[in-house]
């Protein structure tokens, strides 16, 4: 019997449930996107001891987390190449007051390594490059998280050049596995053009535009909070304010049930989805850090719901 998928910030039995999103000094990708700065680099074999040290140490950490905890591992670069996050995801997942434990990634690595994870708790967002890999490697791999009962989530950038790809990997996907499209960067969409994207991905709207958030109460700095690997606390990404930090405890003082959001607007899902003026909470209930919506049921093998 699967445990009942958690509301992120109404956990089970009332106790305190701690969202963190996690990137740590890895900044290297086996992929050459042209939009993205972090393109083919390469960490030096120091670089990647220091993002494995640093992995270990907030593992470490969640393990013997006082409340329940969800993380969200949102490397600059691809984690799942390295072994170190691998085996990571699939140990916290088996933790009891662990609720969810995802990581964003290009699903480059072959799958296989999630049979050693609880499928309860782990869930992956994977985006799609067109450019980057075969579509058949990435649509098999798709296919086999869900024969493995992996939630997960896919999505590619609304480009104009991806469009082709999205509808043919719409249409490939099974109906039950969201397909997510994120507007491009500094792109400005006709009505007509988010027409198209949003039959896609019924949710386009909320990326479509940035949403405005100065002054707006935010879950950020509450019950979510982001963790680079020093353990400096921040309240997301975007924010450059420091809380305190994790392994000393120093953060805690400085939480505040949903404090107002300082910048002028926020475009990135992994912000916007926390500002409470949006619904995103209720939409994707059960799945805001994987990004999979409430109202879609994952099945296993053999068509048998997971949820």
């Amino acid at each position: 019997m699967t445990r009942p998928l958690p509301l992120i910030d109404e956990p089970p039995g009332g106790a305190r449930h701690l969202t963190i999103l996690y990137r740590g000094p890895l900044a290297s990708c086996d992929y050459d996107c042209g939009y993205c700065p972090f393109a083919k680099r390469r960490d030096t074999p120091e670089q990647l001891r220091a993002d494995r040290a640093a992995l270990a140490r907030f593992a470490a950490w969640v393990t013997d987390a006082p409340e329940r905890v969800s993380v969200l591992f949102t490397p600059w670069g691809e984690g799942l190449v390295r072994s170190w996050y691998r085996r990571t995801l699939a140990e916290l997942s088996h933790l009891p007051h662990v609720e969810r434990i995802a990581i964003q990634t290009n699903l480059s690595a072959r799958p296989g390594w999630t049979a050693a994870a609880d499928p309860d708790t782990l869930a992956l967002w994977a985006t799609y490059h067109p450019d980057q890999v075969p579509y058949a490697r990435f649509v098999d791999r798709c296919r086999e998280l869900r024969a493995r009962g992996v939630r997960f989530s896919a999505g590619i950038v609304g480009l104009p050049e991806h469009l082709d790809a999205a509808r043919r990997l719409r249409a490939d996907l099974p109906d039950d596995v969201y397909l997510w499209v994120n507007a491009a960067e500094g792109r400005t969409y006709t009505d007509a053009e988010a027409a198209e994207w949003a039959a896609l991905d019924p949710h386009f709207a909320f990326s479509r535009v940035p949403h405005p958030s100065l002054g707006v109460a935010c879950r950020t700095g509450d019950t979510v909070v982001s963790v680079d690997g020093e353990g400096t606390v921040r309240r997301c990404h975007f924010v450059p304010d420091v809380l305190g930090n994790l392994y000393d405890g120093s953060f805690r003082a400085a939480l505040a049930p949903a404090p107002a959001c300082p910048k002028r607007e926020c475009d990135c899902h992994i912000g916007y989805v926390h500002l409470t003026s949006l619904p995103l909470y209720d939409v994707f209930a059960g799945g805001v850090l994987e990004r999979v919506p409430a109202r879609l049921t994952s099945r296993g093998p053999g068509g048998t719901p997971t949820r």
